[in-house]
């Protein structure tokens, strides 16, 4: 650790942070949260020196104040046990754009009404196109936490960290690799929840549920105990299995049965899932009409209930997950909750309320738009409307035009600010997640971890997400 970085980031706090040794110490919390926002934008774009010790520094701050990544292991095993209520929804929330910002957003409206049970996440396909690795996310997550003066557990999950079937097709050992070394990568961020998505290799083909699901959960049992061995003492993160690939047929009760019996056969003695992510009738990111509007989405909600309750009843999990929900219609968030759903992820709407704000000046969304008919020309179909091609391409321009939204002026992020927070706030109320902290606190122990060093900051290798969902 070079002193004279530490001593020039410690700077952009204005005294309000001492480090003694190895630890920090908290001179001045008000003056810390004036000056929070200087030192994430250092952990963002400075060089990879500043990135890896601004990080380091916020990462020993929120331990300092008790904001900790956490597991809610836990608290899905109590749910799968009867030991903790099922009349609430746990929100999972992919922040691709303005993590900073948007995490404040997700602070503000949950500190409102004391929720605790609600999950930062970000898929592997996104952590490559937003051009934000796991050591990023987490700190921006954290800082937005000290900012807004948050305290307790914080979920931070890695979602679909997928096998993508092409490749593993043409590489299995290669794809098998590339998978654990990003697990490696964000445990030691401080991803404490991890969702394993090996549906991608179900073949439905096959006759037999047990060979339908065989590879699945072979796979999955295969991550699970990489984890294990990866994951810090004190801590039993948080796995998601999957036996449904978003966009195909639903799943049913001897699908989910299938995996369970196969992947507790050959899992070991290491402790297993804690919940199983369904599908039931969703596309990640809504199916575009010609004119870039959205088609209405038809849950079957039955599906998750039916599977809910087996999952709980027999396996003792926490539930059933539901991916691609953030493009439904308001009127059918309150319905997860009715049919008692783990966990729904939400991420397409955050990005468009973002791209599509008035904050955001006509010109950049423009420049955004040309950069996609160069860039991403190779993904309009033949039968693709322009408006169809950009809404569902522009994910793709986030990570090339992140500097331009973070420098946005304060006046626009805050007018942003707000209306994410207005939208948390609503689907916070329908998911029932209100006074969830004591709830959180009951179940979830968030050890202290310290890192001695700052983690390497890596670029990550550019990969084809062409095959990988969100």
């Amino acid at each position: 650790m070079s002193q004279t970085k530490l001593q020039e980031i410690l700077g952009l706090l204005k005294g309000s942070v001492q480090v003694e040794g190895k630890r920090v110490k908290i001179i001045d919390e008000k003056v810390l949260k004036d000056n929070i926002s200087a030192l994430i934008y250092q952990g963002v774009f400075g060089d990879d020196t500043t990135k890896a010790e601004t990080r380091w520094l916020i990462w020993e701050i929120a331990q300092t104040l008790g904001i900790r990544p956490a597991s809610i292991h836990e608290l899905y095993m109590a749910r799968g046990r009867g030991e903790a209520p099922i009349n609430f929804t746990v929100p999972a929330m992919n922040l691709r754009m303005l993590a900073y910002d948007s995490a404040r957003a997700v602070f503000r409206a949950a500190m409102k009404i004391d929720a605790g049970a609600f999950i930062f996440e970000i898929a592997r396909s996104e952590i490559g196109y937003t051009d934000q690795r796991p050591t990023e996310y987490v700190s921006a997550v954290l800082a937005a936490a000290i900012k807004e003066g948050y305290r307790g557990p914080v979920f931070i999950q890695g979602d679909h960290f997928q096998a993508s079937a092409k490749k593993f097709k043409q590489d299995p050992e290669s794809e098998i690799k590339a998978i654990k070394e990003l697990i490696e990568e964000a445990v030691a961020a401080g991803f404490y929840n991890i969702d394993i998505d090996t549906s991608t290799l179900v073949d439905i083909s096959k006759p037999d549920l047990d060979e339908q699901q065989k590879l699945n959960y072979e796979l999955c049992a295969e991550f699970t105990r990489f984890i294990r061995e990866k994951q810090p003492a004190g801590v039993t993160i948080s796995v998601g299995g999957e036996i449904g690939e978003v966009g195909e047929r639903n799943s049913t009760e001897e699908d989910l049965e299938a995996f369970m019996k196969g992947f507790n056969r050959v899992k070991g003695d290491v402790v297993g899932v804690s919940k199983l992510s369904i599908q039931t009738g969703t596309h990640h990111g809504g199916v575009v009409l010609p004119d870039g509007t959205l088609a209405q989405v038809a849950i079957d909600f039955d599906v998750l209930k039916r599977l809910g309750e087996l999952a709980r009843k027999e396996y003792g999990l926490g539930g059933v997950v539901q991916h691609g929900a953030s493009t439904l219609p308001d009127s059918a968030f309150h319905k997860f909750v009715e049919v008692q759903t783990c966990e729904v992820h939400l991420a397409t709407a955050f990005q468009s309320m973002i791209i599509e704000h008035q904050a955001v000046p006509e010109s950049l969304r423009q420049e955004m738009y040309e950069w996609l008919k160069v860039n991403a020309a190779s993904e309009k179909k033949s039968s693709d409307t322009e408006a169809q091609f950009i809404y569902k391409t522009r994910k793709k321009a986030v990570g090339p035009f992140k500097k331009h939204f973070w420098d946005l002026p304060e006046k626009s992020l805050k007018a942003i600010g707000e209306d994410l927070e207005k939208h948390f706030a609503f689907l916070f109320e329908q998911l029932n997640i209100k006074g969830t902290k004591a709830i959180v606190e009951k179940f979830i122990k968030a050890p202290e971890i310290h890192h001695a060093e700052p983690l390497e900051v890596k670029a990550g290798k550019k990969e084809s997400t062409e095959d990988l969902a969100d």
